[in-house]
């Protein structure tokens, strides 16, 4: 098995991709940042706070891909922002349309890194699946991305970028009252996403910032391994939704499916998850459980892990292992997977079965992965 890096708050961070071809993406920036930008360029102090009001309406309420659709910004302006900046998202390399109207997007990035991007629709609403890394540093024995090393963290830009796209290809712009297409967030697409919590935080925060995007905190779930002195954190500061992928009861079992328990043993974890400062019964943590075929499925396991959570305002998602091409596990069987919810539910515990959706394009849980590779600095300055 690999083994696991030490992991950090933030991971490497080969490139700054905040500067592609076509000069300096405002996309991501905070703030401070744009208003620094828009100063740079020489306009009048006196009106830089209202220019950045301006720009950030248009990037995230409006969703316009060009400078030349801001019909309130001067056109010298629009010229200069044009001559050294861009709004553009990452570029699609690939469209996959399942059958049960999932869209798997491939993206590629401006240094020609690919992730994966996944929008799954449910009624008249949907949620989006958005990376955090290229690859992942955490080799998860039941995950596809694991299967890859990590390349390096996604900038705040490419994250937000990902959800702007996504906007793009639905259809969802100006930023809609009432009805829209993308309702939901969860940060569970490649990577972990608290190994890159600047970045992620500085994405989120404008997503949920009122004046733009404006999505709630509470339509934004995060999703982590159990990176735990960054959990306490992430519950402080951003008070989004958690989920834990926890996927085992003990910690032998758990040491070989989620390798990071090795450093923070279940014990641990389910310590941070109880302290975690958002959770209430309001806003449960949700337990992400992959049924993987008499590995972690027995009735034993369902009974310990009502043990384990009793107490915490919680949810437990049984996942059925999604397979993947050279997977070194199946999935429990249908029947074995309703036992198990049964006693969870018997305990009081909502335990819904997640029904696989995406798998006839590999874009359900656990299945996402690129071809990119990591590259050593020379190769990079060279190319």
């Amino acid at each position: 098995m690999p083994t696991l890096a030490e992991p950090t708050l933030t991971a490497p961070n080969p490139v700054d991709t905040a500067k592609a071809a076509y000069g300096l993406n405002l996309i991501g920036l905070p703030r401070a940042g744009l208003l620094e930008t828009v100063a740079g360029l020489g306009v009048p102090a006196q009106q830089c706070k209202m220019r950045v009001s301006q720009l950030w309406r248009w990037m995230y309420n409006r969703g316009v891909t060009s400078f030349d659709q801001m019909s309130d910004l001067g056109k010298e302006l629009r010229q200069q922002l044009n001559e050294g900046c861009n709004i553009e998202r990452p570029s699609i390399t690939t469209t996959l349309n399942s059958a049960d109207g999932t869209i798997k997007w491939l993206l590629r990035l401006a240094d020609g890194n690919e992730i994966e991007m996944v929008y799954i629709p449910d009624l008249d609403h949907g949620a989006l699946c958005i990376s955090s890394q290229v690859g992942c540093t955490l080799n998860c024995d039941f995950c596809h991305t694991g299967t890859m090393p990590l390349v390096r963290n996604l900038s705040a830009g490419e994250i937000l970028g990902q959800f702007m796209l996504a906007r793009d290809c639905l259809d969802d712009w100006p930023n809609p009252h009432g009805h829209r297409k993308i309702s939901t967030i969860v940060m569970m697409g490649m990577g972990e996403p608290l190994l890159n919590y600047d970045n992620v935080s500085q994405a989120l925060n404008i997503i949920m910032d009122s004046d733009g995007i404006a999505l709630s905190r509470r339509s934004i779930t995060l999703s982590t391994a159990g990176l735990v002195p960054a959990m306490e954190r992430c519950g402080r500061d951003l008070r989004v939704n958690l989920a834990v992928s926890l996927h085992a009861v003990n910690d032998k079992v758990r040491d070989q499916l989620v390798p990071l328990n090795r450093k923070h043993p279940i014990k641990e974890l389910i310590q941070a998850c109880r302290d975690y400062p958002s959770a209430n019964n309001s806003r449960r943590i949700t337990f992400e459980y992959v049924m993987l075929q008499e590995v972690n499925d027995s009735l034993e396991d369902a009974n310990e892990l009502v043990r384990l959570l009793r107490g915490l305002p919680a949810k437990i998602n049984l996942i059925p292992f999604n397979p993947w091409p050279g997977a070194p596990y199946q999935c429990s069987s249908n029947n074995r997977i309703r036992r198990f919810a049964s006693i969870l539910n018997d305990a009081g515990y909502s335990a819904p079965i997640r029904a696989p959706r995406g798998r006839d394009i590999m874009a359900a849980c656990g299945q996402l992965k690129s071809a990119s590779k990591k590259i050593r600095a020379s190769q990079r300055l060279n190319s």
